[in-house]
């Protein structure tokens, strides 16, 4: 749930504060996927920090710090590096944190998710003031959604099975 008085991080003159999100419609209930339910369990198992995603040094995520330390090393690897600690191949080199929304929003209208239903997930208003006020995301919709999210995550651990690239990770394979 992305809560609607401290669902974001504000960062005000260096100092970080928990605030309301940017809209009324950012402030919402997310379903997640059964991989991702049990990937996040088995993380939270081990964490000890009452928000779910810190550095390292338990710290909160700063946009910049996640950025340099987690997102450019995971999308763009590190082949360029002179023998860094472990080395990491290139997912998405050039993805940007926004292009997961991108990413997210081509697969749901791919699995024919409604505008309503995608609409919801992400976070916005529906552009019609009709379809806003009579529109509603029904429990087969985010089944659909959840079930396609799924497939896919399904699919791309076959896909890397298949390959011929690094093991797959074992907390990644408690949701296989």
């Amino acid at each position: 749930m992305i809560d609607p008085d401290i669902g974001a991080l504000h960062e005000i003159n260096g100092h970080f504060e928990l605030g309301p999100p940017k809209t009324a419609a950012s402030a919402r209930t997310i379903s997640l996927p059964p991989f991702l339910i049990q990937l996040l369990a088995a993380y939270l198992d081990t964490h000890q920090h009452p928000h779910v995603f810190v550095t390292a040094e338990q710290q909160l995520l700063r946009r910049s710090n996640f950025a340099r330390r987690a997102m450019r090393p995971a999308a763009d690897g590190n082949l360029d590096t002179v023998r860094p600690r472990v080395r990491v191949q290139p997912i998405v080199p050039g993805l940007h944190f926004h292009g997961l929304r991108h990413g997210h929003k081509t697969w749901m209208i791919a699995d024919g998710i409604p505008e309503v239903g995608q609409a919801r997930r992400l976070g916005h208003g529906i552009p019609n003031e009709i379809r806003e006020i009579y529109s509603h995301v029904s429990p087969e919709v985010e089944a659909r959604l959840l079930d396609a999210l799924q497939q896919r995550w399904i699919n791309a651990l076959a896909t890397v099975r298949a390959s011929e690239g690094p093991a797959i990770p074992p907390p990644l394979l408690l949701a296989a």
